[in-house]
C-alpha cells in the first residue's frame, strides 16, 4: 500500500466518522437549531467525501447549493417562524415507535445487501483533470429541463418561507372599510410590548 492510498483510506474513514456523527445528532438532538446546524455539518463531510471521488464541482456545488443556500434557509425558517407548540403525548406511541424502528431495520438491511452485492469495479482509467466541462454540456443539452425546474422549486421554497414569516403580521379578520389601505401593502396587527 502506498502512502497516497493510507492517507485515503484515514481521510475517507474520519469524514465517515464525521458524517455518521452528524447525521445522529441531526435526528437525536431536541434542539432543531442544532439539528440544522449539524446537518450543515453531514453536507461538508459529504462534499470531503467528493473530493476524494475526484469529483471536484460536484463537491463545490454540496457546498454552494446545501449548506450555503438550504441549510441557511432551514436556518431562517425555524429563527423567523419561532412558534411555540407545545407537544401533546400521543397514544399508541410505542406502536409506532417499533414500526418506524422495524421499518429503519428493513431500509438498512436492504442497503447493506445491496451495497454487498454490487461488483464495485474500480476503473484504471485516468480521471479527468476537472468534472466541470463534461457536467456542464449534461447541464445545458440533456438535463436542461430538470435543472430549470430545480431552481424553480428552490425559488418557490424561499417565497414559502417569506409568507410563512409574514403570516403573524396578518390581521384575525378582515372587516370595515378598506378603501382607505394601500393595495400594495400587507396589513399588519400592531405590535405588542415584550413585558406583557
Amino acid at each position: 500500500m502506498q502512502i497516497a492510498e493510507g492517507v485515503q483510506l484515514v481521510t475517507f474513514a474520519i469524514l465517515s466518522v464525521l458524517m455518521l456523527g452528524a447525521a445522529l445528532g441531526v435526528v437525536l438532538f431536541a434542539n432543531i437549531v442544532y439539528s440544522a446546524f449539524l446537518l450543515g455539518g453531514v453536507f461538508i463531510s459529504m462534499a470531503g467525501i467528493y473530493i476524494l471521488l475526484n469529483a471536484d464541482f460536484v463537491s463545490a456545488a454540496q457546498i454552494l447549493v446545501y449548506v450555503g443556500a438550504v441549510n441557511v434557509l432551514i436556518l431562517f425558517a425555524i429563527m423567523l417562524v419561532n412558534k411555540r407548540e407545545d407537544f401533546k403525548p400521543m397514544k399508541n406511541a410505542l406502536l409506532r415507535q417499533g414500526s418506524t424502528a422495524l421499518v429503519c431495520a428493513g431500509l438498512f438491511a436492504l442497503l447493506s445487501t445491496v451495497s454487498i452485492v454490487t461488483p464495485w469495479s474500480i476503473s484504471t482509467a485516468m480521471p479527468l483533470a476537472s468534472s466541470v466541462v463534461p457536467l456542464a454540456k449534461h447541464f445545458f443539452t440533456d438535463f436542461l429541463l430538470p435543472f430549470e425546474l430545480a431552481s424553480i422549486l428552490l425559488l418557490m421554497s424561499m417565497v414559502g418561507a417569506i409568507i410563512l414569516a409574514r403570516r403573524d403580521f396578518m390581521p384575525d379578520n378582515i372587516s370595515g372599510d378598506t378603501s382607505t389601505q394601500d393595495s400594495l401593502t400587507l396589513p399588519e396587527r400592531p405590535r405588542e410590548l415584550a413585558g406583557k
